[in-house]
């Protein structure tokens, strides 16, 4: 089993200004400059020689790239330039190489090797084509990975076109030797540096920290507030930091004695004293991803706390997270991880469901899924990849419940916290939510 440990208490203190805590532009890209180097000479390796793969090649044209290049180039380029072209060589005995065959000049030059003598202002001697060729040759590989799946999206990214010509590029004999690279996509974006999962601690408390103003009775105003006008300042919160959300927010009400839809359904309500509110909320920093969902409560004239239903219901969903955190086992596939949780809850007899998925380059990233919302008996494909340390997971999910002091109306508790999953134990990254908000 599992140590399951939260790293802080979530902390329900007044606004802070999370400035101080977001590096300017230049020493971000130095630090993700930094994790690149080390990811090239750990990660990638690594994950290439378990999947027996000696050689990847990833190709990508501007504006139209591949989801997994963009972690692969430094942080000064924010688009492929005209065609780039990587290609990675692994063999089981000897050095590890990065290279490029692109314009020199375009920014590669400092994490890989540049291969091709071409210039943006002149013509070279060798095509690109003929260059990869070489290249290539050159590694004699035995199995060279390409960017084609029919299972997972991120080990899909060649395009029809690119994939045309990079076949005829090779060659036949090359070309025969190529295979789906999708187990070393995953494995290179699924992975996180040491470094890499202590920052993203911090970084999921600045998500909470945004979540807590919202909730708080310096922004959100019953009866004049609605639960757009709380999304919408989330996200302008996040702008003004300098930052960016990979979705838009949403913030959702439910009510004594109404039915006012599911989750996000209605957001031009304006938010009531004895409303139950939820955010959904996720941002982007350092090139990681958060994704949070918390709760709150909208105190009545002379409370002083939320009804305890309530405060049970999310007591309940910890409970939830714990024993998905105690099923988290390296080695089990998402779909075996979801099985056991569910008849775990069952046992305990919390009504819900599991719908957790991989986290960090990307918000939906890469890895196992374990379950979908609308998928409780497993999800093929993504669902059947194995569990694997130094990996973070979005902890998402649902109770349903009846709150006595609601007449027993039956309420939904969704909740969603990041974990790192690392040492055999899964960490509450930022603390985790164990008491509702309060608005006054």
């Amino acid at each position: 089993m599992n140590d399951v440990t939260a790293a802080l208490p979530m902390t329900h203190a007044g606004a802070s200004d999370w400035r101080h805590k977001i590096l300017p532009l230049r020493e971000q890209a130095a630090i993700r400059d930094r994790w690149l180097t080390r990811r090239l000479e750990t990660v990638l390796p690594s994950v290439m020689r378990e999947a027996g793969i000696d050689v990847w090649i990833v190709v990508a044209r501007e504006y139209n790239e591949d989801p997994v290049l963009m972690s692969l180039l430094p942080s000064n380029m924010l688009s492929a330039r005209r065609r780039t072209v990587l290609v990675f060589h692994a063999p089981q005995e000897g050095e590890f190489r990065a290279m490029a065959i692109a314009n020199a000049g375009i920014g590669v030059d400092s994490h890989y090797r540049t291969m091709w003598n071409k210039t943006q202002t002149a013509e070279a001697d060798e095509t690109q084509e003929a260059c990869l060729r070489r290249v290539v040759e050159g590694c004699r590989p035995e199995r060279i990975g390409v960017n084609v799946s029919a299972d997972i999206a991120f080990g899909d990214g060649l395009s029809h076109h690119e994939h045309g010509w990079l076949m005829s590029a090779l060659g036949e004999r090359l070309a025969g030797l190529c295979v789906s690279a999708e187990r070393v996509a995953v494995g290179w974006l699924e992975r996180r540096l040491p470094e890499e999962l202590d920052a993203a601690h911090g970084i999921n408390q600045i998500a909470h920290g945004i979540i807590a103003e919202a909730f708080s009775s310096r922004v959100a105003h019953p009866g004049v507030t609605t639960a757009a006008d709380l999304a919408w300042w989330m996200r302008q919160r996040v702008n003004d930091l300098g930052l960016s959300c990979w979705f838009h927010p949403t913030v959702s009400i439910q009510r004594r004695g109404q039915d006012l839809g599911d989750i996000g359904a209605s957001p031009d309500l304006v938010i009531r004293p004895g409303d139950l509110l939820h955010c959904d909320f996720g941002l982007h920093y350092l090139g990681l991803a958060t994704d949070t969902q918390q709760n709150a409560y909208v105190l009545r004239p002379g409370e002083q706390a939320a009804p305890a239903g309530a405060r049970r219901a999310l007591q309940v969903a910890n409970r939830q997270q714990d024993l998905l955190a105690e099923q988290m086992v390296a080695g089990r596939t998402g779909n075996q991880v979801l099985a056991a949780t569910l008849e775990r809850m069952r046992a305990e007899g919390i009504e819900g469901r599991v719908y957790t998925h991989p986290i960090g380059t990307h918000g939906h990233g890469a890895g196992p899924m374990i379950g979908r919302y609308d998928r409780q008996d497993g999800v093929p494909g993504v669902g059947d990849l194995p569990l694997v340390q130094d990996t973070m997971f979005s902890f998402e999910m649902f109770i349903e419940t009846s709150l006595p002091e609601w007449d027993d109306q039956r309420v939904k508790l969704a909740t969603e916290q990041i974990v790192a999953f690392r040492d055999a134990r899964v960490t509450y990254l930022g603390g985790r939510q164990t008491e509702l908000y309060l608005i006054a």
